[in-house]
This record gives C-alpha cells, sequence and structure tokens, in this order.
C-alpha cells in the first residue's frame, strides 16, 4: 500500500464536514490481478428519489519541484483510475483534491484550463486550513 498523501486527513475531514459518508479509506479497485487504490470512497444521499452520490478521491499535494511535472504524475494516475473504473463497470465519480493554492497556480492559467474546459479532470478544492470543501468543478 502506498502511503497516505499529506493532505489526506484534512480532504477527508472536509468531505464529512460536507456531508458526505466515508465509505472507503483506501478505495480498492481491481483489473485482472492488479490492485490499485485510490485515496477515498465517499457517499452522501442526494434526496430520497434520486438516492445516493458516490464518489472516488485522489488527494494531491503538489510538493514536488515542478507543479508541470506533479500534474503529469496526478493526471496519469486519474486517467488510469477512471478506465479502472470504467472497467470494474463502477458508479461511482472520481475527483482530483486540490488545495485552494494548487488550483489557483496551475489551473487557472492556460496549462490547466485547458483540462477544465475539456473536462480532462474533476476537481476537489478545498482549503487546507479551515478543511473545507471550497468548490466542485465541475458543479
Amino acid at each position: 500500500m502506498s502511503a497516505k498523501d499529506i493532505y489526506h486527513d484534512t480532504v477527508k475531514r472536509a468531505l464529512q464536514k460536507d456531508g458526505w459518508t466515508i465509505t472507503h479509506d483506501p478505495f480498492p479497485m481491481q483489473i485482472g490481478r492488479k490492485r490499485l487504490s485510490a485515496d477515498l470512497g465517499a457517499e452522501r444521499l442526494i434526496n430520497a428519489e434520486k438516492g445516493t452520490k458516490k464518489i472516488v478521491v485522489e488527494v494531491k499535494s503538489f510538493v514536488g519541484r515542478s507543479d508541470v511535472k506533479d500534474l503529469e504524475q496526478a493526471l496519469g494516475q486519474y486517467v488510469l483510475y477512471r478506465h479502472v473504473l470504467n472497467e470494474m463497470q463502477s458508479d461511482r465519480k472520481l475527483y482530483l483534491a486540490i488545495y485552494e493554492e494548487v488550483f489557483n497556480s496551475v489551473f487557472t492559467i492556460e496549462l490547466g484550463e485547458v483540462l477544465l474546459k475539456n473536462q480532462t479532470v474533476k476537481l476537489i478544492v478545498f482549503d487546507k486550513k479551515s478543511e473545507a470543501i471550497i468548490q466542485w468543478i465541475p458543479d
């Protein structure tokens, strides 16, 4: 099992504050004989008619020397997990959780904007101090 991201527990608490129930920590995945795990699985009741919304969350801290390299690694992992979830026929949506400063430095410039415009990645943006979710992209 790989080490938890430094903001793993922060995101977990932020999701709980936002009304989510953590169902998996970590969230297990398997394709063939390969086993993988994303950071968290969670669900929340939408309303009585619509049932529950289920998500898988991969937390990334972007603490490397290059935010571009961190982005490349995070996207590679995100795409891999998204395809594995599709093969598993999971009804869960995958999100990449990043803190606000990373969003502002990476996803508000052309490089990140193109990823959001093309809906390459779904994001949870959180405040690491207040342990609160600031934004879901797309909403």
